[in-house]
């Protein structure tokens, strides 16, 4: 148990950087299981037969340096990673750059900066909106999109001890079903759908404080001042109850585009009805 005061804990966790993806300072104070699929070690064996890779949404690069340090000597032709937060894309481009990995600042819901058909790779691990119509159209005939996305009602223990109960459609949000019917809209085939729920443990208030800092769609505008209240009665819990359980939704996307263009689908046609008979060519039975 951290016999230091709430007033310590939470100082910390407000202190602690927030940039890139590096989830280190969480051990010993918090967990979460990983999914069985190991992204990181299946992204690596991707990586290494690709001719043109791009990873979207990179983060501070930690992901993807791991999978090309895997990978290696083997590695695309072309790798190109993008990330629209600032401080994120500047921890990329140092982290990348000796592996010859150009970081383009991109946003969001911005249009990718690359031509159509550019790569037979897209990946991401946890974007925050997958845009499936730009995935499509930079994946070559036959590429793949390997991704591994944040599910449904995700931490929401900790969320809703927070926020309070929250809608339905909150909950909702992110589900898998609804993600992959936007990716066949966008032209793109499933070919693995995969989802797990997996343990979280935060063992002190400093922990729940930075991983809300870190995590910032979680608790949109959080501040440890706005939630004073519920940050303290969650420190007592710990103190009292043990660390504070949560479970995060996890699922794997492997997609890919048709190596030929779809024929759309036109409009029914009617086959022709055979002629009547005459009555007089009527078989008398």
């Amino acid at each position: 148990m951290n016999d230091r005061s709430f007033e310590e804990l939470v100082a910390e966790g407000a202190s602690v950087p927030t940039e890139g993806w590096d989830f280190s300072w969480f051990e010993g104070r918090a967990t979460e299981a990983r999914p069985s699929w190991g992204y990181a070690r299946s992204l690596a064996t991707r990586l290494g037969a690709a001719r043109a890779a791009l990873d979207i949404q990179t983060g501070g690069g930690e992901v993807l340096e791991s999978a090309l340090r895997t990978a290696a000597p083997a590695r695309p032709g072309l790798a190109v990673a993008t990330e629209g937060w600032p401080p994120n894309a500047a921890r990329a481009t140092a982290r990348l750059r000796p592996y010859g990995v150009p970081v383009v600042a991109s946003g969001e819901d911005a249009p990718l900066p690359f031509a159509d058909g550019t790569f037979d790779l897209v990946s991401s691990r946890h974007p925050v909106r997958p845009h499936w119509t730009e995935i499509a159209r930079v994946l070559a005939p036959g590429g793949t999109y390997f991704a591994q996305h944040v599910g449904p009602a995700s931490a929401f223990e900790l969320v809703e001890y927070l926020l309070g109960p929250l809608p339905d459609d909150a909950r909702a949000g992110r589900h898998p079903d609804g993600e992959r019917a936007d990716a066949e809209a966008a032209g793109l085939d499933v070919v693995d759908l995969r989802a797990e729920r997996l343990r979280m443990e935060f063992h002190d208030i400093a922990a729940v404080v930075h991983f809300l800092r870190k995590v910032v769609w979680m608790v949109p505008g959080f501040t440890t001042e706005a939630y004073e209240p519920q940050l303290r009665a969650l420190h007592d819990k710990i103190r009292t109850e043990g660390p504070f359980i949560a479970h995060s939704a996890r699922h794997l996307f492997v997609l890919r585009k048709p190596a030929q263009p779809r024929e759309p689908a036109g409009p029914a046609t009617e086959l022709p009805r055979p002629a009547p008979r005459s009555p007089r060519s009527r078989r008398s039975p």
